[in-house]
This record gives structure tokens, sequence and C-alpha cells, in this order.
């Protein structure tokens, strides 16, 4: 069993790792042999990509009916979090992470039962890594928007059209704005219209503030108006929100504390007492009380926890 653990483990982290840094080189290679217009907007893809060595596992696993949506939704969220893998790369390095926790959880404890929550906690890790990485990526997009309609206003008003606005900010402005920005404007030179284009933007992106832009310049190219004044006009609103957000964030950072030693303190220390004593834990589990006890801690622990996140959740 430690063998199997172990050859696994080093077999999906070596496929995982070497799928990882080859990302980058196939990202430049399809930049350079061409973009692909797709209906969901550009991907960056080309013919030859069928051809990759991981192409067998997704379509075996797009074989099973509602797999196909789980997957391209997976591919979605991975580029939301600008993380250069596919949605099989990431169930490779998913795979390998649960055989990782959990053969070791095996090998240090020699109990079956450990090792399966082992593996579950390699199943959250990762998830749980391009959730944040959504998160950080969102955060740092919203905090240039409101830079960027200030400079997309000045470039207006210097006589500029609205794409010419819209490549200043992809040429000056640093990631991920000009990453976005840079992708609807090659959507555009492919000739999908303008508030297409943009409405591709938004739901790549998923943000309100963004969301906020993209409606007010689609009402502006149908009705008329000084683009310049309404960008100032929105980039002034998008500013205020950004402040009264961080002002929450700082009054709310106790309650977030708080969520997190609710949610995962005693989780731990059940861990911990698990791995140095383990016949003293087993009675929660051997027992139908202990088994009882356990699930009501379990309802416990997600009511407390998602009573907290309520409280701090205030809507800006």
């Amino acid at each position: 069993m430690v063998i199997a653990f172990t050859f696994l483990t080093v077999f999906f982290a070596c496929l995982a790792v070497n799928e990882y840094f080859l990302a980058k080189r196939r990202l430049l290679e399809a930049r350079l042999k061409g973009l692909t217009v797709t209906a969901a907007g550009i991907s960056l893809e080309d013919t030859s990509e069928k051809k990759l060595r991981l192409s067998w596992l997704r379509s075996f696993i797009t074989s099973f009916g509602m797999a196909s949506g789980l997957m391209r939704r997976l591919d979605h969220s991975l580029s939301r979090a600008d993380i250069l893998l596919k949605a099989e790369e990431f169930l490779l390095l998913l795979a390998g992470a649960m055989l990782l926790t959990g053969g070791v959880s095996y090998i240090a404890t020699n109990r079956i039962s450990v090792a399966i929550i082992g593996s579950l906690a390699g199943f959250a890790l990762p998830n749980v890594f391009l959730r944040r990485a959504q998160a950080r990526r969102l955060h740092a997009f919203n905090t240039q928007i409101a830079d960027a309609l200030i400079v997309m206003a000045n470039t207006l008003r210097a006589g500029f059209g609205f794409l010419q606005a819209m490549e200043v900010v992809r040429r000056e402005m640093p990631p991920p704005i000009s990453k976005e920005f840079g992708q609807a404007l090659a959507e555009m030179n492919l000739g999908i219209p303008t508030e297409e284009a943009l409405g591709n933007l938004a739901r790549r992106i998923k943000s309100e503030d963004l969301d906020l832009v993209v409606t007010a310049v689609v009402i502006q190219r149908s009705v008329g108006g000084n683009l310049a004044i309404i960008l100032d006009t929105i980039a002034e609103t998008i500013r205020e929100r950004v402040r009264i957000k961080g002002e929450i964030r700082s009054l709310t950072a106790q309650g977030r504390i708080s969520g997190m030693i609710v949610g995962f303190l005693p989780v731990g220390l059940a861990l911990f007492l698990f791995i140095i004593s383990p016949k003293y834990m087993s009675t929660l589990f051997n027992t139908s009380t202990g088994v009882t006890l356990v699930i009501a801690a379990g309802v416990a622990e997600a009511i407390g926890a998602l009573a907290i996140k309520k409280i701090i959740s205030i809507k800006v």
C-alpha cells in the first residue's frame, strides 16, 4: 500500500509539474500562430493543441455527458484566476495532491481513515487556492478600473476614439486590466461588434464595477452623449465604492478572524488528537453516540461559520 501511494504520488506530481512549466510555452506558441475566435470570445488555442499529450484525458472526461459543461466551467475558472493550466491539467494536479496528502497521512499513522481525511484535505487545498487566486485578481482589477476610466476619458478629450482609448489602457497600465482590455481589443479587431466584445469582457471578469462601465458605454453608443464625462462620473463613483469597501473591510477584520478560528481550530485540533492518540479519538467513530456527536459538531460548525459570514458581508 505504501509503495503504491508513493509511486502514484510521484507519477502524478511529475506530470502536473511538467504540464505547468509547458503552459507558458504553449501560450507563446499560440500567440505566434494566431488567435481563434470562439463563441465566448478569443481562445489562444491552435489546432495543434488537440495533439497534446493530455488531450486523451479531456476526451475521456467529456465523454460522460454533463462533464463537458463542468470542464468548460473549470477552464473559465482557471482563466479568471489567470492560472496557465487547462481543466484536465488542474484535475491531474488535484489527483496528485489527493494522493500526496493521503499517502503521507497513511505513512504517518498507518490508518486508512486518516488517509481518507488527508485525501479530502488534498482535494480541498487546490480548490481553495483557485478561489483565492480568482479573488485576488478580481480585487486587483477593481482597483485599476477607476484609473483606467480616467485614462480613457483623457484620451477621448484629446480627440481619439473609444478603441484608441482602450489601446492606451492596454499599453500603459499593468495586468490584469491591460491583459483583459487587450483580449477585448483583439476580438474587436477580428470583427466582433464592440457591444458583444464588451459583454464578453464583463462575463469573463464578473465585476460589478465593470458591469456598470459596460452598461454605460453600451447605452452611450446607442443614444449618444459625452462619453468622457460619463467615464469621469463612473470613475468617481467607483473610487468612492473602493474607499467604502476598504473601510468596511477594516471594521470587519475581527469578525473574519473569528470566522476562521471557528472554522479551522476545531478541525485542526481534532486531526492533531487523532494523530497523536487515535485510540482516544476512535470512540467518536466506533459508537453511535460518537458519530451523532461528530455530525452535530459539523452542523454547528457550518451554522456558526455561515452566521459569521452573513454578519460581516456588507453590500456596497
